[in-house]
């Protein structure tokens, strides 16, 4: 009798203890660094809101965030890094609409899924895509250059920063619910396409509201309409298109932050508060204003789970339905 009591108080001590070291674990979660890894070289857009991030988001944790950049394919290779990763709350990405959604489709061979691969963390916000034309275009309203477009078949290009970006997807959606036959030129990033649309080589874009601000305030392209279906913080006066008639139009750049498939649920709900802060902060939200970002107004995990499955379906629908040859 007295050797089984024995033996069951070891093995409750036993418990106790491995309770303890899993409560302890969990309290010191991080005990060091965490890598936030931005699928995108340096300096790009980004790459600078994940650096902002990473570095306000010290105040909220107990140790520090380490950017490393994983940049190639389209944001596969840094994407495909982190669905590697130990689950274990260490390795984050600071992902965005194509690895997150978009690529999915786009790519024949990649060895993640947006949705089963990931532990979504926090719905960072949304970047909108605007509408702007050459002023040679004659065209004041979306209305208008539908008009226009059906009246000269074959006369207009839009200029993307490459296939499957979204300002080549904006157009292909656009497309297909005007029912337009904008012809897509694609260039080598938005530098180049820009380039092309002030110097009326190309009508038009479907370009990033931070690119084109200052080429609509000064007069040099024409805003037509935002491609979400709220208008823009940076260019409020400019209606959305989705208002103009084409109902359902909803197209933008969203960024979202994940961690590998696996994390436990404490440590992710950890993480969220503290990005959840450090995306309250005064700086970080003047920060991302200035650059047109739109703050996501559900910070739960659980909605960017949602969120990203929504939009691989949506852009597996846009691709199939288009005919964009997938990589």
């Amino acid at each position: 009798m007295r050797k089984r009591m024995s033996l069951c108080l070891a093995a409750a001590c036993a418990a106790m203890a491995a309770f303890a070291g899993q409560a302890a674990a969990a309290e010191t979660f991080p005990a060091r660094p965490i890598t936030l890894v931005i699928p995108y070289p340096p300096g790009g857009p980004t790459d600078a809101m994940g650096r902002t991030l990473a570095a306000e988001i010290a105040h909220y944790l107990p140790q520090p965030m380490i950017v490393e950049n994983r940049a190639g394919a389209n944001g596969n290779i840094g994407a495909e890094y982190v669905a590697r990763a130990a689950a274990d709350g260490y390795t984050l990405m600071f992902g965005t609409s194509g690895p997150l959604a978009i690529n999915a489709s786009l790519y024949s061979e990649i060895s993640y899924d947006p949705v089963k691969s990931f532990a979504p963390v926090i719905y960072v916000g949304y970047l909108p895509n605007i509408l702007v034309v050459n002023p040679s275009v004659p065209a004041r309203t979306v209305p208008e250059l539908v008009a226009y477009s059906k009246s000269h078949p074959g006369k207009l290009a839009f200029a993307s920063s490459g296939t499957g970006a979204s300002s080549h997807l904006a157009g292909v959606m656009f497309n297909a619910i005007a029912g337009t036959d904008f012809l897509h030129i694609p260039y080598k990033g938005t530098g180049p396409a820009l380039n092309d649309l002030l110097g009326g080589h190309v009508a038009m874009s479907f370009t990033d509201v931070l690119t084109a601000k200052p080429y609509v305030e000064s007069g040099k392209l024409r805003a037509l309409g935002v491609t979400t279906a709220k208008p823009s913080r940076a260019l409020p006066a400019v209606p959305t298109v989705a208002g103009q008639g084409y109902a359902g139009y909803d197209v933008s750049v969203f960024f979202g932050i994940v961690a590998p498939a696996g994390t436990p649920a404490d440590r992710v709900a950890m993480l969220n508060k503290a990005f959840v802060q450090a995306l309250g902060s005064d700086k970080v939200k003047a920060l991302f204003a200035s650059q047109g970002l739109e703050a996501g107004t559900d910070s739960r995990p659980a909605a960017l789970g949602a969120f990203i499955a929504d939009e691989k379906a949506k852009w597996a629908k846009v691709i199939k339905q288009s005919g964009i040859p997938i990589n």
